[in-house]
């Protein structure tokens, strides 16, 4: 049996953290064992579904490398892959439920239904729907279609009980007493996604779905429109959700939900991969945590996911984008920044021909200090801005100390012929010219640092001064010095 899978988003919104999980674990359990992954978008509430969240959704799923094996951009073998476009195929399968009996059209208002709901729950009743249209005679359904009535199409919810085997959770019974007769297409014609979601998933012959927990309670109502069908049923995998620090559902209060947003924020999609997988699935004994894609593929299993919710912890996700950055070349971290640095006006032609290996350096130097590619920004700025901003707090502090722009003078001669103009050597130099006028090399430092970065903290300072070069670093000291009112003597 070929095993496929289908990740199903609506794009009502764009691809959150929680969608892109259980994406991700579709997408690992197929290309394990050689099925295929299916993108099928769910966009029949056309009121909040929107074009550039299906783009967003597509962009944040290649952004994760989860490549679709059918879907919109790729096509396949049951196309259209848009629910939108597959109306008249929902309209269908209801009608041949209504005509073998398993459904049935619906007459009820929406007000007389919140009538006979209210008048249930006055008296401390539980409301469902009380089938009040389920044996209306054949004559009286003419009647009423003929006269034009606008209706519902109810699913006719048998006695029993339905059990399945859910392949994280074990097994699951629902007696049919707690199902009301649910619709299945709406009075304007449109399927609800009970209906829509097993017809396509019947269609495009699913094997296995996985899906969030929050799913439990649908899938005794697909499992009876499959049977009803007399179509197979797929194995169901319902996924724990995700939880924020406090234990509570992840959302906006915990800080970016959407994939589209971590990528804006600097994060690499091999750790935002890597972070997910392990959110909810174990990958079995011992203490790896970080995991090539292919690695993850190797180990991923159904029967790994846990049972429980898992909680979104955001210094996690940093300490595994850390670690990926700290595995990757410079040439390879200079190429992702390359689309920010253009942005941000850094970047120089010659920063991949003449000057990379000038370049692999400085993002060598700075590595140790970021977590994130967007950390390296203010980093490298002082390396390839001619224009040096300094922090008014730091300039206070250290520029303009008592008697240090004296000192600073006679640096900015003495680093004219250092030689060779290197970290050992200008720091030799810079120690033995504080000796020489009896200060302490503290201060000189401090200054120097502001006046070439325009910042208190950096890399070690001898090494960014090698890094920036002479001719710049003279010229940062010279304006430092005339920023503060001092005149070349």
């Amino acid at each position: 049996m070929t095993v496929r899978l289908r990740f199903a988003p609506s794009p009502t919104g764009y691809l959150h953290v929680g969608g892109a999980r259980t994406a991700l674990f579709n997408w690992l359990y197929v290309r394990r064992h050689g099925g295929a992954f299916i993108l099928r978008i769910e966009d029949t509430d056309v009121e909040r579904s929107s074009a550039d969240m299906v783009t967003g959704i597509l962009d944040s799923l290649r952004w994760l490398g989860l490549d679709w094996d059918e879907g919109p951009g790729v096509g396949g073998p049951h196309a259209p892959y848009f629910q939108s476009e597959r109306l008249s195929k929902y309209r269908e399968a209801a009608a041949h439920l209504v005509a073998d009996g398993h459904a049935y059209h619906c007459y009820c208002t929406p007000d007389e239904l919140k009538a006979r709901r209210e008048a249930v729950e006055s008296t401390g009743g539980a409301w469902r729907y009380d089938r009040r249209c389920r044996e209306l005679s054949a004559d009286e359904i003419a009647r009423r279609d003929a006269a034009g009535e606008a209706h519902v199409v109810r699913f006719r919810v048998p006695d029993g009980e339905t059990s399945f085997d859910d392949l994280v959770h074990g097994r699951i019974t629902v007696a049919h007493d707690v199902i009301e007769d649910f619709v299945l297409v709406r009075s304007d014609g449109h399927p609800t996604y009970q209906l829509s979601v097993v017809i396509d998933d019947v269609e495009m012959e699913m094997t296995h779905v996985v899906r969030g927990d929050d799913h439990i309670s649908n899938t005794p109502k697909q499992i009876l429109i499959y049977r009803a069908l007399g179509a197979p049923v797929p194995a169901f995998a319902h996924v724990p959700l995700i939880l924020g620090p406090d234990k509570k559902r992840l959302s906006k209060r915990h800080g970016a939900t959407s994939v589209g947003e971590y990528e804006g924020q600097g994060y690499l999609p091999e750790a935002m991969v890597n972070f997910l997988a392990l959110l909810g699935w174990s990958p079995g004994s011992g203490d790896q945590e970080v995991f090539t894609r292919e690695e993850l593929v190797a180990r991923f299993t159904l029967e790994g996911i846990s049972g429980g919710n898992a909680v979104f912890n955001p210094e996690k996700l940093d300490w595994f984008n850390q670690q990926y950055l700290a595995r990757m070349s410079p040439d390879a971290i200079v190429a992702r920044l390359r689309p920010t640095l253009e942005a941000a006006g850094l970047w120089r032609s010659d920063l991949d021909s003449a000057r990379q290996a000038w370049m692999a350096q400085v993002v060598e130097l700075v590595r140790p200090r970021v977590r994130k590619l967007t950390d390296f920004i203010p980093l490298l700025r002082p390396f390839l801005d001619d224009e040096v901003v300094r922090d008014p707090a730091a300039e206070a502090k250290y520029l303009n100390a008592a008697g240090v722009h004296e000192h600073l003078q006679a640096w900015r001669d003495r680093l004219a012929s250092v030689e060779p103009f290197d970290a050992a050597t200008t720091e030799a130099a810079l120690r033995a010219l504080a000796d020489e006028r009896g200060i302490k090399a503290g201060p000189l430092i401090h200054a120097t640092r502001v006046a070439v970065t325009g910042q208190a903290v950096s890399p070690g300072l001898f090494d960014v001064v090698a890094l920036v070069g002479r001719d710049r670093v003279i010229a940062r000291l010279d304006a430092a010095l005339h920023a503060a009112g001092v005149s070349r003597s």
